[in-house]
């Protein structure tokens, strides 16, 4: 049996914005290989093996998925939201570049609804311009280089969608976030906290930056704040697709 390799994403937790694409991969899986959560979201079935592990382990995981997939196996890493960004998909050429025998394999990325799309969605149109992406967490890189990029963002006006902005073992991050948003930009800018977007413990509440509060966000919440043009447009929140 020709294994093969796909990472997916599951979008960010509806069962409705888990792309056809991915389903049928999933259907085809002898494996299915991911983070706690993200693994328990699919049905057990007869032929299919299940692998749950904890965070932190991505280039453990990746390797296992590897390993399995040249083996024979027909296997499917899983994240939420799109396994490019900030998930699954990095983890896995990270470990495949290093290892020529991984090289040959049959390995393809498919896309996924991010939270960040899917809160914009439900928010209106605030990434309706120019926008980037910053994960907030620093386990990764370093404080500095955070808060070097959310002060180019700041600086090119873009609008931003923060991932991960506040967690129970550094809950100071994101007040150091605003802070800095504070002293660069307007009061009266517009922050879009989006939690459990698309589930049904969503929440979505906007604020103008002086009344955003770092208790407003954890791991579960999608931060958009808009650039200098984005409005209200009644209950909705859009950045025009032009600007002068």
């Amino acid at each position: 049996m020709t294994g093969w390799l796909r990472i997916v994403g599951l979008g960010p937790g509806a069962e409705g914005m888990v792309t056809p694409e991915v389903t049928g991969v999933l259907a085809q899986a002898t494996d299915v290989v991911g983070y706690i959560p993200y693994v328990a979201r699919i049905a057990p079935r007869n032929g299919l093996t299940l692998y749950p592990s904890d965070n932190r382990v991505e280039a453990d995981r990746a390797l296992h998925a590897l390993t399995l997939a040249a083996a024979g196996r027909r296997v499917v890493v899983v994240s939420s939201g799109d396994p490019g960004v900030f998930a699954m998909a990095s983890a896995v050429f990270e470990v495949v570049e290093p290892h020529p025998a991984f090289h040959a394999l049959d390995i393809a990325v498919l896309p996924g609804i991010t939270a960040m799309l899917a809160a914009a969605a439900a928010a209106g149109a605030p990434l309706g311009h120019d926008f980037c992406t910053i994960n907030l967490s620093d386990n990764l890189k370093p404080w500095a280089t955070i808060e070097r990029r959310l002060l180019a963002a700041v600086a090119g006006d873009f609008a931003m969608a923060f991932y991960n902005p506040r967690s129970r073992a550094r809950p100071e991050g994101f007040g150091r976030v605003l802070d800095l948003l504070t002293r660069t930009c307007e009061p009266g800018r517009l922050i879009t906290f989006a939690r459990a977007v698309s589930t049904p413990d969503q929440s979505l509440r906007t604020v103008t930056l002086a009344e955003a509060r770092p208790e407003m966000a954890d791991m579960r919440t999608v931060v958009l704040i808009g650039s200098s043009a984005t409005r209200r447009a009644g209950p909705w929140i859009y950045t025009p697709r032009g600007v002068a």
